[in-house]
């Protein structure tokens, strides 16, 4: 799980969130020598559901979030370089190209070069909080306006903050949505909740080493909870 893909700039509120191209070009070279190969969620699902092959060596996603501008000019390169692509959940306001937003050319861009097209809603609201008709706009509405917009499946939902609980997987569930990702550390399962998959947040000043060792020390956490409210 990424986010922006630059230096953090002084007085930076989250600067962990903030992965420098250098950074992640090295982990990106690390994972492949590792026999690591990126995948995208759609892929695999369609491994998990009906064995279809997602290649030799070891799958992994690499996820970005929020919809970053940094996202289509650093990321896009590194990933390509090595034949990969990603998987770009996507706020569809709140994060406009004025403050380090992807504009609508630059979404398309990633798509025409193989990156997944997933969501974290509308305006990566505290799901949790809201009553049912803002869930549903967030959701719902979400899915089907970036489906009309990018002619994209969106069948992943991403929680924004990770925040989830049973109201909000039921609104997931009911805009069509084949599963959802989460910010709680671990590998993804098969035999997991598709609702509730894990994720690893990678942060900045992460080594190449130091990221593999991640990898390998969750494999065994145990399964998301089902809820998640960040405290």
């Amino acid at each position: 799980m990424y986010h922006v893909i630059a230096p953090p700039p002084a007085g930076a509120p989250f600067p962990g969130l903030y992965v420098t191209p250098s950074e992640l070009t090295a982990q990106v070279q690390a994972l492949k020598s590792a026999g690591w190969h990126a995948v995208t969620l759609d892929q695999v699902e369609a491994y998990w559901r009906n064995g279809v092959p997602l290649g030799p060596g070891k799958p992994i996603v690499l996820s970005f979030d929020n919809g970053y501008h940094s996202q289509y000019t650093q990321a896009l390169p590194i990933l390509r370089n090595v034949g990969w692509v990603g998987d770009e959940n996507l706020q569809l306001t709140g994060l406009p190209p004025s403050q380090g937003g992807l504009s609508e050319e630059e979404v398309r861009g990633l798509v025409a070069a193989g990156w997944e097209l997933d969501t974290q809603g509308i305006s990566h609201a505290d799901l949790i909080t809201l009553d049912s008709e803002q869930l549903h706009e967030q959701v719902a509405v979400a899915r089907s306006t970036i489906q009309q917009r990018y002619h994209v499946p969106v069948n992943w939902f991403c929680y924004p903050s990770g925040h989830y609980d049973a109201t909000v997987i039921a609104a997931v569930k009911a805009a069509g949505f084949v599963g959802s990702t989460t910010v709680v550390p671990g590998w993804a399962h098969p035999e997991d909740d598709p609702y509730r998959l894990h994720r690893l947040r990678v942060l900045g000043g992460t080594t190449p080493e130091g990221l593999l060792a991640q990898i390998a020390d969750i494999r065994e956490d145990p399964p998301a909870p089902a809820s998640y409210n960040g405290t």
